[in-house]
């Protein structure tokens, strides 16, 4: 899906690949572009996009075959995040939060150069080119496949380093499962996935736990309307480096990728039969 910039240019800011099963894999945090613009309005780091939830889109590159539909964002969650209230509601209140428009890394540092913080007029922008044809996207796929199939799955695939201080003590489990407490999906649906994390016994797991899900698990969830939403938060010593390069491991990413696939298996099996 492409937008034409001032009336100049065509960017490509969501990749869409369409699939007939009743499963949405959304990636909203796996883009790395900045552009110029706003690239010369950022710090030497920020420009790095540290906190891209790296390689997930190769975690996933089973999930086509299973005739799955794929959403990819194509932009750093830096320009603006996907996974965020527009109205820059706070994700996790009483938390640190990071913004619509991130100021700031995992890390605290700065992600602008002094004075160059985006002002409203430049986030509303932002939420004009970037966060509405994302969620377009999910809504139009949605709605294409409420019409062939009786319920949906939308599945929020996120990776994020397993220490970050700002956001939770200690290290962070392996398999990250949230369902909004409870609100977002069917019961029997998220134990079946819970269960599958659990079988893998080289990861740890948590349900509902620092991540819940985020934006857009919470807001398309409606398992009375036949809609259904699950957030992975993969730890990324699972499968990568999490300093730079950010190296891809493919060994150590292949075990995750099963169970992922796994999971995706007892999302479909559970469609097959409700």
């Amino acid at each position: 899906m492409s937008i034409e910039l001032e009336g100049r240019q065509s960017v490509e800011v969501v990749r869409l690949h369409r699939g007939d099963a009743p499963l949405i894999v959304s990636m909203p945090h796996v883009g790395t572009t900045i552009p110029a613009a706003i690239a010369d309005t950022m710090t030497p780091i920020a420009r790095h996009v540290p906190d891209t939830d790296w390689h997930v889109e190769r975690l996933y590159d089973m999930a086509p075959d299973m005739g799955a539909t794929m959403i990819e964002a194509t932009h750093s969650r830096y320009v603006i995040d996907l996974n965020r209230d527009p109205d820059n509601k706070p994700l996790y209140p009483g938390a640190d939060n990071t913004e619509l428009c991130p100021t700031s890394t995992f890390d605290l540092e700065p992600i602008y150069l002094p004075g160059q913080e985006p002002d409203q007029a430049e986030i509303s922008r932002r939420i004009e080119t970037y966060w509405q044809p994302y969620h377009r996207a999910i809504t139009d796929e949605i709605s294409r496949l409420r019409e062939k199939h009786k319920q949906v799955v939308l599945w929020d695939g996120h990776s994020i380093r397993s220490v970050v201080p700002r956001f939770f003590e200690n290290q962070l489990p392996d398999i990250n499962l949230g369902t909004g407490n409870g609100t977002s999906a069917d019961p029997e649906l998220a134990r079946r996935v819970v269960e599958t994390a659990e079988a893998a016994n080289t990861y740890t797991t948590a349900f509902n736990g620092r991540f819940k899900g985020g934006h857009i698990t919470r807001t398309y969830g409606a398992p009375d309307q036949g809609v259904h939403t699950i957030q992975l938060e993969l730890s990324q010593v699972t499968y990568m480096e999490e300093t730079l390069p950010f190296r891809y491991l493919p060994e150590k990413a292949d075990e995750a990728k099963a169970v992922i696939g796994r999971m995706l298996t007892s999302v479909t099996d559970w469609l097959s039969e409700a």
